[in-house]
C-alpha cells in the first residue's frame, strides 16, 4: 500500500473526512476558454515550490519527484499566461519561490529574475515565506526583493480581505528555538512562534465572513513528520475553535494531497519545479463560495478538488 493509499483508508477509518472521488490529475495546460466560475464569491491563482535556480537538476527519491530548478522561470511564464487569461482575483505563490544558486550573488540574481516572471500578472499577487527563500539570504534580502499588492514592503506574516473574505498568511520558517531560518534552512524544523500564533488568533477574531489560510508548510496531521510544522496542532485548535476557516493551502512536499478535518479543507499543491518537459507544471485556481464550497481547478499535474458546502460545515 503507497502513502496517499494509507492516508485515504486512515481517513476513512475516521480520523478525518474523505474526500470522496474528489481528486484527479490533469495532465493539460489551462485552456483558453476555461472561464472563472461566475457564482464564487473570490477566485485565486496559485503555484507552489518553484525554487528557481542557477544549477543542474537534484534526483530526488519518489515521491519528492526530481526537481529541475532551470526549468522553473518557463514553467511560471506558463502559469502567468494562463492567470492573464483566466484574471483571478489575485495570483498567490506558497514558498519555495528560489533555490540556492551556489552562492549569493547568483542566488539575488535569480531571485530577482523570477520575480518579474511572476511580476507579469496583470493583477495582485502575493507571496508566502517557505523554508528554501532563507537558505542563503536573510529575511531583509528576501522580504526586500518581492513585493505583496498592497504593502509598501513585503511582510512574511500578514493577512488581508477580498469581497468580504479574510486570507492570512503564515509564516513557519522557525526553528524550535523560534529563530528564524536567517541563512539556513532546517526544513525539517518548522515552527510558528508563540507571538505569531497569538496575531493570528487575533486576525481569526477580527474577520467578519470566511477565512482562507496559507502557509508553506503543511498544517494537517496527515502530512509526513518533516514537512509538518512542528506546532501545527496549535494553529488548527485556533481555526476550529474560530469556525470561521474554510481551507488550508499549503506546498512544501511537493506531490500535493487534499483531505478534510474537522470541517476544514486542507489542499497541499504539487510543486512546479518537479519533473522536466511539457506537461511537467503544476497549477490551480481556487473558488470560494458564498455557502462555504471551495473548488480548485488543477492544471498540468495540479489535482482538482471539490468540497461541497454541507461537508465543509463543522462537525
Amino acid at each position: 500500500m503507497d502513502r496517499r493509499t494509507f492516508i485515504k483508508s486512515m481517513i476513512c477509518a475516521g480520523i478525518g473526512a474523505p474526500l470522496q472521488d474528489a481528486v484527479a490529475s490533469e495532465s493539460r495546460p489551462a485552456p483558453a476558454d476555461w472561464r472563472l466560475p461566475e457564482d464564487a464569491l473570490v477566485s485565486f491563482g496559485m503555484v507552489t515550490d518553484v525554487h528557481f535556480a542557477d544549477i543542474p537538476e537534484n534526483r530526488c527519491e519518489p515521491p519528492i519527484g526530481d526537481r529541475f530548478y532551470r526549468e522553473a522561470s518557463g514553467k511560471l511564464r506558463e502559469a502567468v499566461d494562463a492567470m492573464n487569461r483566466i484574471k483571478p482575483d489575485f495570483f498567490i505563490e506558497l514558498g519555495d519561490f528560489k533555490d540556492f544558486s551556489a552562492d549569493r550573488p547568483r542566488t539575488l540574481a535569480c531571485l530577482e529574475k523570477i520575480e518579474r516572471e511572476f511580476a507579469r500578472f496583470r493583477g495582485e499577487r502575493f507571496h508566502v515565506p517557505g523554508n528554501h527563500d532563507f537558505d542563503c539570504l536573510t529575511p531583509d534580502e528576501f522580504l526586500s526583493r518581492i513585493s505583496n499588492s498592497g504593502q509598501e514592503r513585503a511582510l512574511a506574516h500578514y493577512s488581508f480581505t477580498r469581497k468580504g473574505a479574510t486570507f492570512i498568511v503564515l509564516d513557519a520558517c522557525y526553528d524550535s528555538s523560534y529563530r528564524h531560518y536567517s541563512e539556513s534552512n532546517p526544513w525539517q524544523d518548522a515552527n510558528i512562534p508563540p507571538e505569531e500564533l497569538t496575531w493570528f488568533e487575533s486576525e481569526l477574531e477580527k474577520a467578519r465572513g470566511p477565512v482562507v489560510v496559507f502557509c508553506h508548510q503543511r498544517l494537517d496531521p496527515h502530512a509526513d513528520i518533516r514537512h509538518r510544522v512542528k506546532n501545527a496542532g496549535a494553529v488548527r485548535a485556533l481555526m476550529e475553535k474560530s469556525g470561521k476557516t474554510k481551507a488550508v493551502f499549503t506546498g512544501h512536499e511537493h506531490f500535493g494531497d487534499a483531505l478534510t478535518l474537522n470541517g476544514i479543507a486542507y489542499y497541499s499543491l504539487r510543486a512546479l519545479a518537479v519533473g522536466t518537459g511539457a506537461g511537467e507544471n503544476s497549477y490551480a485556481v481556487a473558488s470560494l463560495f458564498a455557502d462555504g464550497a471551495v473548488r480548485i481547478k488543477g492544471w498540468q499535474k495540479a489535482e482538482t478538488a471539490n468540497w461541497p458546502a454541507d461537508v465543509l460545515k463543522r462537525p
